[in-house]
């Protein structure tokens, strides 16, 4: 079977929850999956569930320092070095064959924030292993990447609570 490319991407909740839920039916089948976290900071509380799942193994930096917008140039430095630290544990662990799906939770948002390149994302899905299935989630999509990959799924908001001053909910938002 050939590995296939997904994105999720839009400013509504749950293009990790997308993610999340394709990487649990490939362990319920007897795949491995890695979900690699770039641009989170904390622990959410789906993390907690699926560090007990066999087979769904997570990576991420603890460099991340909030938002990217409010880092100053110090803090985007070292997150710059910690996401090619993670991308470069991802690559790995693809090539090793470590893994049968592979997500790339918000890699999306290092290209729009200048953290790696949509080159450097293409050359590796012209690059993976047949098998792998290869998911990437984030806010913005560049035009490459929706060409390169094999189910597009833009996810909007069209309401949100936050709007109306709602904070974050744990195990809801978070």
């Amino acid at each position: 079977m050939r590995g296939l490319v997904h994105i999720y991407f839009g400013n509504g909740k749950g293009k990790t929850t997308c993610a999340i839920g394709l990487g649990i039916r490939a362990v319920g089948s007897g795949y491995n999956a890695l979900m690699v976290q770039f641009l989170k900071s904390g622990e959410s509380s789906e993390l907690k569930t699926l560090s007990k799942v066999e087979g769904f193994n997570i990576y991420k930096s603890d460099d991340v320092k909030g938002f990217f917008w409010q880092m100053n140039d110090e803090e985007k430095k070292q997150l710059k070095k910690a996401t090619e630290e993670c991308y470069k544990y991802a690559v790995k662990s693809a090539i090793k064959g470590d893994v049968d799906l592979l997500i790339l939770d918000e890699i999306l948002g290092t290209i729009e924030n200048g953290l790696l390149t949509c080159e450097t994302l293409i050359e590796f899905i012209n690059n993976k292993p047949e098998k792998l299935e290869l998911v990437l989630t984030g806010r913005k999509a560049p035009l490459k990447l929706i060409e390169k990959a094999d189910y597009v799924s833009e996810i909007l908001e069209i309401k949100h609570p936050m709007t109306n001053g709602v904070q974050a909910r744990k195990g809801i938002e978070y």
